[in-house]
């Protein structure tokens, strides 16, 4: 069972009873109040498609103290297909992470119709969302209950970004980041556990590692678990990656190599791999990689092809890279590295 990610509401007689246009009495109820902060802090995103006027539904949702829970409200009168579909791409995760409510069957199966991935609830079932399973992660560590937070802080990284007069590189630059990688600690294995399921872009394998397994490599001295931590002028990214090393002799292998999708754009997104590099190269140690090829993680395998790793071996999607440490690059300059090790 994949965990949902984000949760979609329609509003007239799903968030709220009433139907804002007809001038009806709008009311929320108490407990769908506490369903969307129970949900947010559990670190599942929530957002709207309603077709309503947005203006009008917006200073609603004000009026109620609720607006600030949506990401990227879709008010508007087409599709709600369509509203998921700019969803998705404002959020960058997977359709089949999505749950959508509503009250009306004929919009569950226009969405079930162009999105087969997408789960739909009818808006009678409301009140039982906290108790789904998809929606009751059986840990939820602070970076989650940030979460909503975290693209709210993103969303204003971009309007600077547009605002921005000059090149690309002069705002990242301006951003202030720093990246702090770390070994892992015990307090990091919840956050690790959920990357390695919630990450699937840039992410080596796809093989997801539970608490107790990254516990018992987190003391295996034969293995080094490293995690890393971006911050900017905007606050904290949280933990957004993390590298798992198996140490043979002079051998070492990454079995898993991860990062948020979310640090694509602000050029980090190799950064831990350029420190894995670094350190093999100053320990004088052969570097080998595993990579499994999936359906969603070809940006990983150019980010290996691309910082010199090659093919030893295949077995079907299995692959194992190894780079001769011949190209050993610096850090990018708009990021500051700290590293804890």
């Amino acid at each position: 069972m994949k965990m949902a990610k984000c949760v979609v509401w329609d509003l007239d007689d799903t968030l709220w009873r009433g139907t804002l246009s007809a001038g009806d009495d709008i009311v929320v109820e108490p407990q769908i109040i506490e369903t969307v902060k129970t949900l947010d802090e559990r670190g599942i995103l929530q957002s709207i498609a309603s077709k309503n006027n947005h203006d009008d539904a917006m200073r609603k949702l004000e009026e109620f103290g609720m607006a600030e829970y949506f990401l990227h409200p879709q008010i508007n009168w087409n599709s709600k297909s369509s509203s998921l579909t700019a969803l998705q791409a404002k959020l960058n995760i997977g359709l089949d992470t999505f749950v959508f409510i509503d009250d009306q069957e004929f919009e569950r199966d226009e969405v079930t119709f162009v999105h087969p991935d997408v789960e739909t609830i009818d808006a009678a079932d409301r009140f039982l969302l906290t108790t789904l399973p998809r929606l009751s992660p059986a840990h939820v560590t602070e970076d989650a209950r940030r979460r909503r937070l975290a693209y709210q802080e993103a969303e204003r990284r971009d309007r600077s970004e547009l605002e921005f007069q000059g090149p690309h590189d002069e705002f990242l630059r301006s951003l202030g980041m720093v990246l702090t990688i770390s070994r892992a600690g015990g307090d990091d294995l919840l956050r690790l556990e959920e990357l390695t399921h919630r990450t699937s872009q840039l992410n080596s394998t796809g093989i997801h590692y539970s608490y107790d397994e990254l516990e018992k490599l987190l003391d295996d001295p034969g293995h080094d678990l490293w995690v890393c931590e971006l911050r900017d002028r905007y606050g904290s990214y949280g933990k957004i990656g993390m590298a798992l090393v198996e140490k043979s002799g002079g051998q070492w292998t990454i079995a898993l190599l991860l990062m948020s999708c979310r640090t694509v754009s602000k050029g980090v997104g190799t950064v831990l791999l350029q420190f894995l590099i670094q350190r093999a190269e100053a320990h004088g140690t052969r570097l080998l990689a595993r990579f499994r090829r999936t359906d969603r993680n070809r940006q990983m395998l150019l980010t290996y092809q691309l910082a010199n790793f090659h093919v030893v071996s295949r077995d079907g999607a299995d692959h194992l890279f190894e780079n001769d440490l011949s190209i050993v690059r610096a850090y990018p300059d708009h990021v500051k590295v700290n590293v804890d090790a």
